[in-house]
């Protein structure tokens, strides 16, 4: 997951709307969203290492991941980051109690961002510093660098959540549009992560495009008082593959799936 903006309601009958980007490269196998067989988790899956980058579990429980992005090659003997989002999903911890349990262990990771929702309170995790974030209601983001660090494409999608929520569109067909601008912000305006330029400019869309490497789903995912939406539409290197709604209420799943 490389994009996730969000409006935090706390008392409103949806008290959390996300949506959000996953970047990946085209060769790396995942599974679709879907109901896991082996848990009460609503999300896609990575095949390779066995977490997600997003998902949602029972109580309204929400956890997303973004990787940070820099020039130091990632350590391939590291955990999982994915399995972070899955673990919180089944703990029994609030966000807090989870994040403080977390901290002390998050440098054995590569480095990443950790957005975790207990149905009460949201909450940020950065590893590099093991710094827990309090996240203030209303528009929140985070890209690949700390939270709300404001490159380009964080503030295009944050404020475009922001106009959605201010005029009431805040249907899934406004939403994708959002999730789905292929807008390149100026050179003046790329951030440095020690990538080459070339790679940086096409990074700074909020839907990435290139042959290898790409926006491979995005989501909206709404927590509500009775239950927790979560739609996805999927794409490879050469278009959008599928689409799926699924909802998870208390105590049970219920679906409806498209493809």
């Amino acid at each position: 997951m490389c994009l996730i903006a969000w409006n935090w309601q706390p008392g409103s009958e949806t008290p959390l709307l996300l949506i959000s980007n996953r970047d990946e490269f085209h060769a790396r196998p995942a599974e679709p969203l879907h109901r896991w067989p082996d848990a009460p988790i609503l999300a896609g899956r990575d095949i390779q290492a066995g977490g997600t980058w997003l998902g949602v579990g029972c109580g309204g429980r929400l956890a997303a991941l973004t990787n940070y992005r820099s020039s130091v090659p990632a350590r391939k003997d590291a955990p999982s980051r994915g399995q972070l989002v899955t673990d919180f999903l089944q703990s029994p911890l609030d966000a807090a109690a989870y994040l403080r349990r977390l901290q002390p262990d998050a440098s054995t990771y590569n480095p990443f961002n950790l957005l975790v929702f207990d149905g009460h309170t949201l909450l940020g995790l950065e590893s590099r510093g093991a710094r827990i974030v309090t996240l203030q209601p209303g528009i929140g983001a985070v890209s690949n660098a700390d939270f709300h660090i404001p490159w380009p494409k964080l503030r295009l999608l944050s404020s475009g959540l922001a106009a959605c929520v201010e005029r009431g569109e805040i249907d899934d067909e406004h939403l994708w549009d959002l999730l789905q601008s292929a807008t390149l912000a100026a050179d003046t305006e790329l951030p440095q992560t020690g990538v080459p330029l070339e790679l940086e400019r096409a990074l700074s869309a909020v839907f990435i495009t290139t042959p290898s490497y790409g926006t491979r789903a995005c989501s909206v995912v709404r927590v509500t008082t009775a239950d927790t939406r979560f739609s996805e539409l999927r794409f490879d290197a050469h278009g959008t593959t599928g689409h799926s709604t699924l909802t998870l209420r208390e105590g049970k799943g219920s679906s409806k799936l498209s493809t």
